[in-house]
């Protein structure tokens, strides 16, 4: 039979600039596209006639991709109306509004892969021709039909004798375009194989043009689906599917098992820590095939210390089916993976304290953040989660055995300063400054109603540090009072307390209320006068920070015993500054101000009194 030339039914040139640049993310899809291709036209063939031998057969070499399969084929009229004309796919039927089935078994429609009628034109990404020999297998006496299309938009059919292919099935032939050789390499057309197809549910081969025998592209059951004799020789195999899969040695791995929803696979743990801001990329496989590696909308937030893989048959694909739409569908099944992920949690704090214990090293902040939304979660972990608190890193549970009063502080500096102080005068004091560990804390009383939480407060410290005796207290009023006057400008309050450890000289003690009365004491002075009074009428009595001056600490001593009373103001700026410093606060410039003058006048105090020695050392 004659060919003669067709035009597609679309700007061919126009489609693959639109696949190539906005639909697909690489030209690597067209692997895709032919082995969707064949596993749905077998699948049709399977359902036509269940004793069919069943093959599909990959193979590049020479610049050209060919897939054979002995699927359903096509007549030279279908190939007409199939093949070139996009939105339209041999998989089409009555309840879609088109003609029957080409199969002729809308039954089956579910188990097919394709749904948005692209197909083989999309080839043409790395194509510059495709050439298609098919016979159909629903019309036994139709001779075999080629249909030959070039990228210029052209395309010809024609019938071809009986003995050109005897059986029923399709062979398609890519030649690769110009610039697109690379992705016709043997060993990157069977890499795209294994990693679009190893899932899929028919036997696929590959064959490299060198000799050898054909490999296998397909590797089912998936390992999550096989049969181990021991609970451990599973977790083995599942280790080295991640490890070959992801490129790590999962911490365990995670059973994800929805019968209802059509979705089975495995979530994977990662063996070390990674921040919940890290959008996870899951691999998806839809009905077999792989759809993503890149899903991050599959599971919850909060489970970003997890790795998934899975196979689902009623999840919806993007158009470019190189992700999963986001509906209502989706939504069902991510909460019920996130309850699996819970279900794994809780099981493990059943039953394997030490297995919790390992994964918690790692992934407590995962836990921690899943925990505010799930008070009974929390409740279930509470004995497992650690927090870093004045007694030492320990669980929440262990700490409020001790301290059923339990202060925190919102930075880890305040934390750190006030922690060895904390601990040696029994105030429990618990680190908040790290990620969720406030709004955990904040929900500790609905699961322990004894408990009392606050935040560390200025008044709440110096209760708990020994009072200075009253006689020793007079005797250095004076000192007292030069302190006060000098650090009155910085909204600073001077007391003296004796306190463990002894080589702390000065501590410094603010907290919320006394930030915020010295914030508006700074508004204050630069408003205008309109704000100056709503500023003004907004004075409270909130506490101001304070310096508190360890009478135990030589240092102290040795500063409240100096005759100079300017000297005495300047020691006192200075350890002012340094209290200052290692609270690790943002300096105000009225602080910086301070600083600088106290240093300067200690380098002149010291320099005056080393000329006035050696006027002294002259005078001998």
């Amino acid at each position: 039979m004659t060919s003669t030339p067709h035009s597609f039914q679309v700007d061919l040139r126009g489609l693959v600039d639109l696949l190539s640049h906005h639909l697909y993310s690489s030209p690597r899809v067209y692997v895709r596209e032919l082995l969707q291709n064949a596993v749905d036209a077998v699948t049709a063939r399977r359902a036509l006639d269940p004793e069919a031998e069943i093959r599909i057969r990959l193979s590049a070499s020479g610049g050209r991709v060919t897939i054979e399969d002995s699927g359903i084929g096509l007549t030279a009229d279908e190939a007409h109306s199939l093949l070139a004309t996009i939105g339209r796919s041999s998989k089409r039927g009555a309840a879609d509004g088109g003609e029957f089935d080409s199969q002729g078994l809308e039954a089956t429609r579910g188990e097919f892969l394709g749904q948005f009628g692209i197909g083989l034109l999309a080839c043409f990404v790395v194509a510059r021709q495709i050439r298609v020999v098919t016979r159909s297998a629903r019309d036994p006496l139709a001779a075999p039909v080629e249909w030959l299309a070039t990228d210029d938009g052209s395309y010809t059919v024609r019938e071809l004798p009986h003995e050109a292919r005897p059986e029923p099935g399709t062979t398609v032939v890519l030649e690769a375009r110009p610039g697109a050789a690379e992705w016709t390499v043997p060993a990157k057309v069977e890499e795209l194989a294994r990693d679009y197809g190893s899932l899929l549910p028919y036997a696929i081969t590959f064959d490299d043009g060198e000799g050898g025998a054909p490999r296998p592209v397909t590797d089912r059951p998936a390992v999550w689906d096989r049969p181990f004799p021991t609970p451990a020789a599973r977790r083995v195999a599942l280790a080295g599917h991640c490890a070959q899969l992801f490129g790590f040695t999962p911490l365990d791995s995670i059973d994800l098992d929805l019968p209802v929803a059509g979705v089975r696979g495995v979530a994977y743990v990662l063996p070390e820590p990674t921040s919940p801001a890290h959008r996870a990329g899951h691999r998806v496989h839809l009905k077999g095939m792989l759809l993503t590696d890149r899903a991050d909308n599959l599971l919850p937030d909060w489970a970003f210390f997890v790795r998934a893989v899975l196979d689902t048959d009623t999840l919806r694909p993007t158009a470019s089916r190189e992700n999963l739409y986001d509906d209502e569908t989706l939504a069902a099944v991510r909460d019920a993976l996130g309850a699996r992920v819970r279900g794994w949690l809780a099981e493990l704090a059943a039953s394997e304290p030490d297995r919790l214990a390992a994964f918690l090293g790692v992934h407590h902040l995962g836990v921690k953040s899943m925990a505010r939304h799930d008070p009974e979660l929390l409740g279930l972990m509470l004995p497992w989660l650690p927090f870093e608190t004045s007694d030492g890193s320990m669980s929440l549970q262990e700490f409020a055995a001790a301290h059923t009063d339990i202060h925190f502080t919102r930075t880890v500096e305040e934390f750190r300063q006030i922690a060895p102080i904390a601990a040696a005068h029994g105030l429990g004091v618990i680190n908040a400054g790290y990620t969720y560990d406030a709004d955990l804390l904040a929900l500790l009383p609905a699961v322990r109603p004894e408990l009392k939480v606050t935040e560390l407060d200025a008044g709440a410290v110096t209760e708990r540090l020994d009072p200075v005796p009253t006689a020793a207290e007079l005797e250095l009023a004076p000192f007292l009072a030069t302190a006060r006057t000098r650090l009155e400008p910085q909204g600073c309050d001077v007391v003296l307390r004796a306190f463990q450890p002894v080589a702390v000289p000065a501590l410094y003690l603010d907290d919320r209320q006394a930030r915020q009365e010295r914030d508006r004491t700074a508004a204050l002075e630069s408003a205008d006068s309109l704000w100056s009074g709503i500023l003004g009428a907004l004075r409270g009595s909130a506490p101001r920070a304070r310096l508190v001056l360890n009478h135990n600490n030589p240092l102290i001593r040795r500063i409240s015993a100096l005759p100079d009373e300017a000297l005495t103001g300047t020691a006192v700026e200075s350890l002012y500054g340094q209290a200052l410093l290692m609270s690790q606060r943002p300096l105000r410039p009225a602080d910086s101000t301070l600083l600088n003058r106290a240093f300067l006048g200690l380098l002149e105090w010291a320099t005056h009194s080393t000329d006035a020695r050696d006027a002294q050392e002259d005078q001998k």
